[in-house]
């Protein structure tokens, strides 16, 4: 496993533009600023491009993925054509599956499941788009925490609002895939959820 996934708190910033019809985000450490990882979504066909500018856009394709600053593949995010509830599938560094995502249905303020390869669920991502403040809970346990809301350590990089830190609880040992999967998840809130 890669030694940026080993760490507890991460701050990601949206990459802002006119016209932008992909998903781009940095992942950096807030304590140093260091760019930890690049979130990308690089192989973008023309039509969906079109598409991400129509009311059509939650319903679009994506295939995102999460590299080192060495360009080494972390994670791979990927969902295809979303009619009714999504499916997203999380696949590591060497493209095998390590879990899942599940949209809930009828849920109020944003739900989806968090699974594992036999497709058992890990955890479950509530959450509350007013105040943009999520948790991935197991049972009453909070594996992880995603808010918009930050006054810790590295809060001057913390300037926009489409910025956000997601902390990780720290005993979940460090070489959990359970890490790699909310951290894929993460990039998922908006995608999944909102648009």
């Amino acid at each position: 496993m890669t030694d940026v996934t080993k760490k507890n708190l991460y701050l990601v910033k949206e990459h802002v533009g006119i016209f932008k019809a992909a998903n781009n985000y940095d992942i950096h450490d807030p304590e140093s600023g260091e760019i930890l990882m690049e979130c990308r979504e690089p192989n973008l066909g023309w039509l969906t491009k079109i598409l991400r500018f129509t009311d059509y856009k939650r319903m679009t394709p994506f295939d995102v993925q999460i590299k080192t600053s060495n360009d080494d593949r972390i994670v791979r995010i990927q969902r295809g054509i979303s009619i009714f509830l999504s499916k997203v599938e999380v696949r590591d560094h060497n493209n095998e599956l390590l879990g899942s995502f599940a949209q809930k249905l009828f849920s109020i303020g944003g739900k989806f499941d968090v699974l594992n390869i036999n497709e058992e669920v890990v955890c479950t991502l509530e959450g509350n788009w007013i105040g943009w403040d999520f948790y991935f809970k197991d049972g009453e346990t909070t594996l992880a925490h995603v808010t918009k809301k930050w006054g810790g350590l590295g809060a001057e990089m913390f300037t926009s609002a489409d910025n956000y830190v997601l902390e990780i609880n720290p005993e979940i040992p460090e070489d959990d895939s359970v890490r790699k999967l909310i951290l894929a998840a993460v990039m998922c809130i908006d995608m999944v959820l909102k648009e």
